[in-house]
């Protein structure tokens, strides 16, 4: 936007900004700042609480790549990606997980909208509220994504409302993930991680040969088992030191929520979502891991809201009947609430307009 009003306080948006090639969307007000790839996905890069100048998301070793500038020297459908990961936050549609074949489409890791440049565009932009639409059409499927973030003064919660259809005149699978990673350096030993009542389930095999949870494993919140029958307490993380991978899925949730509490620096990170459209929270422990493609450089958690699992990918939710079956030209809609909030006592509850109880 070439004429539009700026301010120095209150809500504030811009479309005005390119980060290393990819044009970018800023939103901010007095509390948080929240910065947009658009023509990555619309990916979330940032979301920092000012006060305490806390980044929730994190970053990968060697942050952002334009998918259009730089050439993956492997033809791998799960390198291509990882490749051009910065961390952040991803709205993956329409495959979550690991490659695929779907009705003939190649669908490779968390294909396919989210490695794409959205459109966007400032819907709304007044001291009180501002909001940014994305959109974007999907090449090997026929779906179309959209959402419309907002930001309202005096308020540190972030609205994200977003829809998938269904463009095709046929029915058409879906596996939508919200891929949100959070990390060091607001992610130490010090957080805490609460969750409503809901059934754990480690993943079904071994992620990695260091992996720490026993495959296959499941039982109430919060306590998983180990490879070595050791109980675990998901409300913990461990340190960097367990250089482990894992993967495990919480379901059954009676409210769909968490949150993460920095209990040194008093700050934490909420999200409220529907369990009608994500019925799972994915959860990717990586603490050190070593090898391709962190090299131990990495400490991050993922606590993913998704409608199907597992990780596997398209192939395995149609197998075990969680992925979802879009009708020909239905939409699917969904609203989120993501609040940074501070306190160091445990979070009982995530209401729906994203506000924290302790």
């Amino acid at each position: 936007m070439h004429y539009q009003l700026e301010r120095t306080s209150g809500c504030r948006v811009s479309d005005s900004w390119t980060y290393r090639g990819l044009k970018t969307v800023v939103l901010e007000n007095e509390l948080v700042r929240v910065t947009v790839l658009a023509d990555k996905g619309a990916d979330i890069y940032s979301f920092v609480h000012k006060a305490s100048d806390t980044d929730f998301l994190w970053r990968s070793p060697w942050g952002v790549r334009s998918p259009d500038k730089f050439m993956s020297t492997t033809g791998s459908p799960e390198a291509v990606w990882l490749d051009v990961y910065e961390g952040g936050w991803q709205t993956v549609v329409p495959h979550g997980g690991y490659p695929s074949n779907i009705t003939g489409a190649d669908l490779g890791l968390h294909a396919e909208l989210n490695t794409m440049p959205w459109d966007a565009q400032i819907v709304e932009d007044t001291p009180d509220r501002v909001a940014a639409r994305f959109w974007a059409r999907g090449a090997r499927t026929p779906f179309f994504a959209e959402k419309t973030l907002s930001l309202e003064a005096g308020s540190a919660t972030l609205t994200i409302e977003e829809s998938v259809t269904n463009e095709g005149e046929e029915p058409a699978p879906c596996v939508w993930l919200e891929h949100i990673a959070i990390g060091e350096p607001f992610l130490s030993t010090d957080c805490r991680l609460d969750v409503p009542a809901s059934t754990i389930m480690n993943h079904g095999e071994l992620v990695e040969p260091n992996s720490q949870l026993k495959p296959g494993f499941e039982g109430p919140w919060p306590y998983s088992e180990g490879v070595g029958g050791d109980q675990i307490d998901f409300r913990q993380f461990p340190s960097k030191d367990a250089h482990a991978v894992d993967m495990a899925y919480m379901s059954g949730q009676d409210d769909g929520w968490y949150a993460v509490t920095n209990e040194s620096t008093n700050v934490g990170f909420a999200l409220r979502y529907p369990t009608d459209v994500f019925k799972y929270l994915w959860y990717w422990r990586s603490f050190g891991a070593y090898g391709y493609p962190w090299y131990g450089r990495t400490y991050n958690v993922g606590l993913e809201p998704c409608s199907s699992i597992d990780n596997g990918g398209m192939a395995s939710s149609l197998e075990n009947g969680t992925a979802m079956q879009f009708a020909a030209g239905e939409t699917v809609r969904a609203t989120i609430k993501a609040t940074a909030f501070e306190g160091a006592s445990e979070v009982t509850n995530v209401d729906e307009q994203g506000r924290v109880a302790h």
